[in-house]
């Protein structure tokens, strides 16, 4: 039995350290692109602010507390996501969330994960000052990556895959196919502007969509060709077998649900995404030339990640629904008391949610 909001804690854990790895791997990707394409493709910025669905949160951070004239637009953005405390999804923000979740149900961790957990959050905040520069942007986002592999490499040997794990696997695997749908809606679109407009530069920037995720070498050896929009579409939402696909985290996200009890109708969400996965034809998509239809379809995808996130919640984390009791009949001799101190705990065995609580997103002192 698995406290609701245990449950919910380690979920969101799981959400928050693949969520700063991916965003600390997408800033790095994006800098050694922009430095390799000339000046004359113009990219700027404001993908990495759209794949992170972090636009709106940043047109807000300048407009309450304007624009830096003495930094870049690259430094802005750079600086937003990896190091604001104004962007709830920053890479130090999701790291202190991360913390603040796991710190709450560290008994259930093993010491060693959560001595790393720790050690991990010191050191990006402690480090957070070689985030923005260019000359030590890259080493510091590898060092994360690698910390971060770390931590979920060391949570997969030493914790007991029982619930609490699965809960971790779920928020993971989630997050990751959410953040691979969105490189690919974004980048997608961009590229396929570029093809429309005959720029040269497409193949070099599926390179780095490839990148970006961890790919290059694992399409390589599958495709045995050169790289191509359609092949690494394919590739990125079809393939089964590597771990950052979409597809790859529905299967692994539907095989841990069926361990996990009352899921019925979160797996068949999941169900419902992997078929939509099933039924497209990538291939139309991309050689139509149409981005609208390859980003509807990519938004069609995202809403049904989404939808699996809201049945979750609502399976498991979500408070039971307030009801206004009827007025009780008076109290008289014949009618017993109820027992005091008459426990009202709930957990995710029984099928019963507990209230939500504010820590499951708190982000932690700075201790």
């Amino acid at each position: 039995m698995l406290l609701s909001r245990l449950a919910e804690n380690i979920y969101w854990a799981g959400r928050y350290l693949e969520r700063a790895e991916d965003t600390a791997r997408l800033v790095k990707v994006h800098t050694e692109l922009y430095l390799d394409l000339p000046q004359a493709t113009s990219m700027g910025w404001n993908p990495l602010l759209a794949v992170t669905g972090s636009g709106d949160a940043y047109d807000e951070h300048v407009r309450r507390n304007g624009a830096d004239v003495d930094l870049s637009e690259e430094l802005r953005v750079v600086t937003f996501l990896t190091t604001s405390q104004d962007n709830p999804s920053s890479v130090l923000s999701c790291l202190n969330a991360a913390r603040a979740n796991l710190r709450s149900v560290r008994a259930l961790l093993p010491r060693s994960g959560w001595e790393q957990v720790n050690h991990l959050h010191l050191w990006a905040r402690d480090t957070q000052g070689k985030a923005v520069p260019r000359r030590s942007r890259t080493e510091w986002a590898n060092d994360l990556i690698r910390k971060c592999q770390t931590v979920t490499g060391l949570l997969s040997g030493t914790m007991s895959h029982d619930e609490s794990y699965r809960f971790l696997e779920v928020g993971r695997h989630l997050e990751r196919a959410d953040m691979t749908t969105r490189v690919l809606d974004v980048q997608a679109h961009v590229l396929l502007q570029q093809i429309t407009a005959g720029s040269t530069y497409a193949d070099v920037t599926w390179m780095s969509v490839l990148k970006s995720l961890s790919a290059m070498q694992m399409f390589r050896r599958v495709a045995r060709a050169g790289v191509s929009g359609s092949r690494a579409l394919n590739f990125l939402l079809c393939d089964r077998e590597f771990p950052r696909s979409v597809a790859h985290c529905l299967v692994e996200l539907d095989r841990g649900l069926r361990l996990l009890p009352n899921s019925a109708t979160v797996i068949t969400a999941v169900g419902d995404a992997l078929i939509r996965l099933d039924r497209a034809d990538l291939d139309v998509h991309l050689k139509a030339m149409a981005p609208g239809e390859l980003h509807d379809f990519m938004d069609r995808l995202q809403t049904d990640i989404g939808h699996v996130h809201a049945t979750a919640s609502d399976t498991w984390f979500a408070p039971p629904p307030v009801t206004v009791p009827e007025p009780e009949p008076a109290m008289t001799e014949s009618t017993p008391a109820a027992p005091a101190g008459a426990s009202q705990s709930q957990s995710v065995g029984n099928g019963q949610q507990t209230q939500r609580q504010s820590a499951a997103r708190a982000v932690p002192s700075s201790t």
